[in-house]
């Protein structure tokens, strides 16, 4: 079982991938996948040493047809000759033919089961009896054993690998598009594992939506050990964008599982050179490996909470906090200097210190050391301005009347005491720190504890860094969240930085994680994959040419994708989409209806503004 509040390893089986042992006590392993013609072979083999040096530990290449699956021989040969072990992984969707012939040549094969044997899924209604259903499955079964076989007799390795945006027909009419029909579809094929006694495998579990992804691999952590099964678990979100929004929402997702001691293998898919990928994934495995024997946190988990299906926890409004409002943003202001971001800055609350501003903005709410507040409080009353206590100034919190109060606390408190001054004073909003090596285990170890004892007042999670590097700080915070934030635990974040990062970036930083959790929109979200060799147009400077364009629609989803694998399942969560449909083709899409086909590449992106512009004055007409 998974501890909330102590930090260890899941653990898994050993799968032998080529030279490379993954699972068990092995490390978590970083990987890649390459962007060129895989019949390219130097093309290849370039790309993929300079993933190998960057730090990669296996390279994944789309093998779309027989050509490119033989191919991967030759590119495999061309690495050993340059001393290379570095495992090839092959790219498998749409035919098993491609799947048994890759097998023989590379070291991993990874299958998809939303197309394996099931038909390309055209998101149509079909009424399986359960007769049928089991006729499908056997179907499965007829062809995916001979694979098998094939993978036994070269000591291939396969990874199931489940994408959201890709689930067949037969799963999303039976279960849903839900994380239990994504979980089914991976089982299907593991139980047909089991029964071949063929384990080999490793599992992957991906969506573009962050809180899909982790609730998915959740429940299939839950269901391999009903089922007393433990293989290793590869972890990515699919399509999650570029630089810094890219990365944000990869740490989110990969964060909250890796928190909990899952994860593998670690793959962080960027709409970027494949090498760029590598330190990201390195730095998110590295923040949690230094979670390992840290000082035991005697939580105690509260009934009400639900691991692997989370709802937000209830709380009692208190202002525009809590209850139903959106999570809201927290930012400080340390120095006179930065007055002016106080202006500029889109957060819910300005923490003010012990300083007193020169000038008050009357659209704004700040946030007062609890002495300032009532030092100057008569001059303060007509002002959107709340005090925030220390723990130990708690004895005062009932003395001071305002409006709102926040008030610090960490896990180790002495329960008696906070949780009788939180049940006297329901207008207080808490704001969880800590200092401990597994912040996120001791930040849940709290809120459960406050859960356990009936209490209703708001949580904001502060979480405090020291860096100089912005990188490192986007990646840090938004790992740290991902957890609190997908179990439902906040109604608010703040995020404070001791280092040379400006308040601008901070800031930014809050609002983009909590769009990558799904819980706060701010600003156009883009949906674009990492790309392939099965990518037919220029992806990156197609990103560029939307972005410029639509960056000021604000709340809108549009969805950037490669190739039709996952383009309209992931869609489903896009208000619009641009799909490559054949060499120097694009089809876009509304949600998963399919609009417009075929349009020359230099025309699309103009056809999608329009496309945009006109459903906009249709909505305000």
């Amino acid at each position: 079982m998974i501890d909330l509040f102590n930090y260890q390893r899941r653990k898994s089986s050993i799968v032998h991938v080529g030279a490379l042992d993954m699972g068990g006590e092995n490390p978590i392993r970083i990987q890649s996948m390459t962007t060129t013609d895989t019949n390219d072979t130097q093309a290849c083999i370039d790309q993929a040493e300079r993933i190998i040096k960057a730090g990669g530990e296996l390279v994944r290449l789309t093998t779309q047809g027989r050509r490119e699956a033989e191919n991967m021989k030759n590119i495999r040969d061309g690495l050993r000759l340059k001393g290379y072990k570095t495992p090839l992984v092959a790219d498998v969707h749409f035919n098993p033919n491609v799947a048994d012939i890759a097998a023989r040549h590379i070291e991993k094969v990874r299958v998809n089961p939303g197309n394996y044997v099931d038909p390309a899924r055209k998101f149509i209604k079909i009424d399986y009896t359960d007769e049928e259903y089991a006729a499908e499955l056997r179907k499965i079964e007829e062809r995916f054993v001979p694979f098998l076989d094939i993978c036994k007799a070269h000591h291939t390795a396969i990874r199931i690998g489940v994408n959201h945006g890709s689930l067949s027909d037969r799963i999303r009419n039976r279960y849903g598009d839900t994380p239990e029909g994504i979980v089914e579809s991976c089982m299907e094929f593991l139980r047909i594992c089991e029964k071949e006694d063929f384990h080999d495998v490793v599992i992957s579990i991906k969506s573009s939506n962050t809180m899909v992804m982790v609730r998915s691999v959740r429940l299939l952590v839950e269901e391999m050990e009903k089922e007393n099964m433990c293989y290793p678990l590869h972890l990515g979100v699919t399509e999650a964008g570029e630089g810094e929004d890219g990365r944000i929402k990869s740490a989110v997702g990969i964060g909250a599982l890796l928190a909990d001691g899952i994860g593998d293998t670690v793959r962080v898919s960027l709409s970027e050179e494949p090498e760029e990928e590598i330190p990201v994934a390195r730095h998110l495995v590295n923040h949690f490996n230094r979670r390992a024997h840290h000082v035991l946190i005697p939580g105690t988990p509260s009934e009400a909470f639900c691991w692997t299906c989370p709802t937000r926890r209830p709380t009692a409004a208190v202002g525009n906090i809590g209850g139903e409002h959106v999570p809201v943003v927290i930012s400080s202001i340390r120095k006179p200097f930065e007055e002016p971001f106080a202006t500029t800055s889109k957060s819910d609350y300005l923490y003010l210190g012990g300083q007193l501003p020169s000038h008050w903005d009357a659209d704004k709410q700040y946030i007062l050391d609890f002495n300032v507040y009532v030092e100057h409080r008569e001059e303060l009353k007509d002002r959107a301005v709340y005090p925030i206590f220390p723990i130990n100034a708690m004895p005062f919190v009932g003395m001071v009347k305002a409006e709102r109060k926040f008030l610090v606390l960490q896990f180790g408190t002495p329960a008696e005491e906070y949780i009788s001054c939180l049940e006297a004073n329901p207008e207080v909003v808490v704001v969880c720190m800590s200092n401990h090596a597994n912040r996120t285990g001791e930040q849940r170890a709290l809120v459960h504890e406050m859960m356990n004892a009936g209490l209703k007042n708001p949580v904001i999670f502060s979480e405090m860094y020291q860096t100089d590097n912005k990188s490192d700080f986007l990646l840090d915070a938004a790992a740290d969240l991902g957890a609190l934030l997908t179990d439902g635990l906040a109604d608010g974040i703040w995020l404070m930085n001791d280092g040379k990062l400006c308040p601008e970036t901070i800031e930014e930083t809050a609002f983009g994680i909590l769009q990558a959790a799904r819980l706060r929109t701010s600003k156009t979200e883009y949906i674009s994959c990492p790309g392939c060799g099965r990518t037919l147009y220029d992806l990156r400077e197609t990103i560029a040419k939307i972005k410029a364009a639509t960056s000021d629609m604000k709340g809108l989803k549009i969805g950037i994708m490669g190739c039709i694998v996952n383009g309209p399942g992931e869609m489903a969560d896009a208000d619009y989409g641009y799909v490559g449909a054949g060499p120097g083709r694009v089809s876009l899409y509304r949600k998963q209806v399919c609009v417009e086909h075929n349009i020359p590449e230099e025309e699309a992106v103009e056809h999608l503004l329009a496309l945009i512009r006109k459903e906009k004055e249709s909505l305000r007409t």
